[in-house]
C-alpha cells in the first residue's frame, strides 16, 4: 500500500557516545535480544494491583467458568442418542445442533473481541455468562414438535461463550509474564478436556438418575449463577500489557479496528497458528459429537449392547467411558506439551509450533487405527482414542501462548476472536454436521441395518485423520516465521518499534550519532 512507506518511525534520542552498532554482537538494545523485561514480584504486584495470591485467585475463577463452558457444551453430546430418538431426526439434523451454536459464536465472537480490546472484560463477562445461564435453563423445556426451537437456543448459547472465550485468556496475559504465564495458560486450558469430559458424564448420569435427558440441561445454569458471582467478587481488571512493558515506556493506545485486522492478517505465525488449530477444532468437534454414538453403534455390530429403539431410553456406557477418557487425555496432553514446549524452548526457539506439529501429525494415524479397529475389538478402539486425544490435547494451550507473544496487548482480544472465527468457520461449525452428512448419504446407497448405520459413521469420521495431518502441515509453517513475529510484538510493546508497512519491518537506531534505519533481525542479535 502507498501509504505505508511513509508511516513514521518511533526514534530513539542519538548517543553520542561510540558503543556498539546494531548487527555487532555487543549490542542489545533497551531489552536483552528483543525479550521483554519480566518485573520481580513485587513490582508486578504494583503494576496489576494484585498480590500473586489474588492473581492465582482470578486464574482458578477463571478455569472454573471455562471449565463449565465445555461442560454445558458436550452435555449435549452425552444425550445425544436420546435427543435422535426424543425429536425423530437423523445424524445429519443431530450434527446441526452443534453447527448452530459454533456459528452463533463465530459470528460474535469478532464483537466481543472488539469490546474486550477497549471496554472493561469483567462486566461483559458476567453479562454473557448471565444470559447463558438462562438460555440453557429454557432449551430444556422445548416440546418434541419444536425442534428448530432448540436450535435456536443453542445458537443464542454463542453469545455467553463468545463473550467469554475471547477475553479470558487475555486478563490471564496482563497478569502473569513468561513461565508464569504458559503455567497459568496449562491450568486454564485443562478445564476444556476436563469440561468437555464432565458434559458427557454429567449429560449421562444425570439422565439415568432423573430418567429423564432434559435434566442434564438443566445442571450448568445453576452452576453459571455461581460463576457470575465469583467473577464480581473475586476478579479485578488489570491493565492491559502493563505487565510487558519497560517501566519508562509509554503505555499502548487500541488502534482502529480495521488497523488491527491488517496487522494481523500481515502476521504469518498468527495466521498459521490459527489454520493449524482450525485442523484441531474440525477434528475435536467431530469426536466430541459422534464418538459416543459411533461406540454405541459398534457394540451393536458387535453384539455386546442392544440396539437402541424408538420409544425407549439408550443404555450405554459410552458416553461415560469416553467422558473418562476425554477427562484423563487431556490433562494429560495439555500438561505433556506445556513441559515438552517449555524444555525445548532452550534450546529451540521454534519449540512451540513444532511441539504443535508433533501432536497433530501423530495423533492422525491413531484416529485413523480407532476407527478401523472398531468393528473388531473396542477395547483396542479405546486404546488408540486414548493415544490420539492425548496428542491432540498437546495443543490447546500451546496454541493460546503463542498467540499471546506475537500479537500485541491492546488487539489480543480481537486476534482471539478472529481465531475463534477462522477454527470453527472452517473447523467444528460445520465438521458435526458435515460428518453426519456424508454418514447419511453413505447410508442411503446401503442396504439399512445396523452394520449399514456403522459402516457410514466409520467412513465419514476417518476424514477427521486427513484434516489432522494438514493442521500439522500448518504448524510446520509457523515455525518459519515464530521468531521474527515475536521479536516485532516485543520492541513494539517497548516502544522501541512502531508499525509500518509490509514491506518495511525496520526501525530507526542511533549510529555513531545520527539516527539510522535497520532492519529489526540486525537489532536481535
Amino acid at each position: 500500500m502507498a501509504g505505508s512507506d511513509t508511516t513514521p518511525f518511533l526514534s530513539q534520542a542519538d548517543d553520542t557516545g561510540d558503543g556498539p552498532v546494531p548487527g555487532t554482537p555487543g549490542f542489545l538494545g533497551a531489552p536483552k535480544a528483543g525479550e521483554p523485561e519480566v518485573p520481580d514480584r513485587q513490582r508486578l504486584q504494583r503494576i496489576t494491583g494484585l498480590s500473586p495470591g489474588r492473581s492465582a485467585l482470578v486464574v482458578a475463577v477463571l478455569c472454573y467458568i471455562n471449565l463449565l463452558n465445555y461442560m454445558d457444551r458436550f452435555t449435549v453430546a452425552g444425550v445425544l442418542p436420546d435427543i435422535e430418538q426424543f425429536f425423530d431426526i437423523g445424524d445429519s439434523s443431530s450434527g446441526l445442533i452443534q453447527t448452530v451454536f459454533v456459528s452463533s459464536y463465530m459470528v460474535l465472537a469478532p464483537v466481543f473481541g472488539y469490546l474486550g480490546d477497549r471496554y472493561n472484560r469483567k462486566y461483559l463477562m458476567c453479562g454473557g455468562i448471565a444470559f447463558w445461564s438462562l438460555v440453557t435453563l429454557g432449551s430444556s423445556f422445548i416440546p418434541r414438535e419444536h425442534f428448530w426451537l432448540l436450535l435456536l437456543t443453542r445458537g443464542l448459547v454463542g453469545v455467553g461463550e463468545a463473550s467469554y472465550s475471547t477475553i479470558a485468556p487475555t486478563l490471564i496475559a496482563d497478569l502473569f509474564v513468561a513461565d508464569q504465564r504458559s503455567r497459568m495458560l496449562s491450568v486454564f486450558y485443562f478445564a476444556i478436556p476436563v469440561g468437555s469430559g464432565l458434559g458427557y458424564i454429567a449429560g449421562s448420569k444425570v439422565k439415568d438418575v432423573a430418567g429423564d435427558w432434559h435434566w442434564a440441561l438443566r445442571v450448568t445454569p445453576g452452576l453459571g449463577v455461581v460463576a457470575v458471582l465469583l467473577l464480581f467478587l473475586v476478579v479485578r481488571e488489570p491493565p492491559r500489557g502493563a505487565v510487558e512493558r519497560h517501566s519508562d515506556s509509554p503505555p499502548l493506545s487500541p488502534t482502529s479496528w480495521w488497523a488491527d485486522l491488517k496487522a494481523l492478517a500481515r502476521n504469518p505465525s498468527f495466521v498459521l497458528s490459527s489454520l493449524g488449530f482450525t485442523a484441531v477444532a474440525f477434528v475435536t468437534g467431530s469426536l466430541a459429537l459422534w464418538a459416543p454414538a459411533f461406540l454405541l453403534r459398534s457394540r451393536v455390530v458387535l453384539g455386546e449392547t442392544p440396539p437402541c429403539l424408538p420409544g425407549e431410553s439408550c443404555s450405554s456406557s459410552d458416553s461415560l467411558i469416553f467422558g473418562l477418557i476425554t477427562c484423563l487425555t487431556g490433562v494429560l496432553g495439555v500438561g505433556l506439551g506445556v513441559e515438552i514446549s517449555r524444555h525445548l524452548r532452550r534450546s529451540n526457539p521454534r519449540a512451540d509450533p513444532l511441539v504443535c506439529a508433533a501432536g497433530l501429525l501423530g495423533s492422525a494415524p491413531f484416529l485413523f487405527l480407532s476407527l478401523a479397529c472398531a468393528r473388531g475389538s473396542i477395547v483396542a478402539t479405546y486404546i488408540f482414542i486414548f493415544v490420539g486425544e492425548t496428542l491432540l490435547s498437546m495443543n490447546w494451550a500451546i496454541v493460546a501462548d503463542i498467540l499471546l507473544y506475537v500479537v500485541i496487548p491492546t488487539r489480543r482480544s480481537t486476534a482471539e476472536a478472529f481465531q475463534i472465527v477462522l477454527s470453527h468457520l472452517l473447523g467444528d461449525a460445520g465438521s458435526p454436521y458435515l460428518i453426519g452428512l456424508i454418514s447419511d448419504r453413505l447410508r442411503r446407497s446401503w442396504p439399512p441395518s445396523f452394520l449399514s448405520e456403522f459402516r457410514a459413521l466409520q467412513f465419514s469420521l476417518m476424514l477427521c485423520a486427513f484434516v489432522g495431518a494438514l493442521g500439522g502441515a500448518a504448524f510446520l509453517g509457523t515455525a518459519v516465521f515464530i521468531e521474527g513475529d515475536r521479536r516485532r510484538a516485543q520492541l513494539h510493546v517497548q516502544g522501541v518499534l512502531r508499525e509500518a508497512g509490509p514491506a518495511d519491518d525496520r526501525i530507526v537506531v542511533p549510529q555513531r550519532g545520527r539516527s539510522t534505519r535497520v532492519p529489526v533481525s540486525s537489532v536481535l542479535i
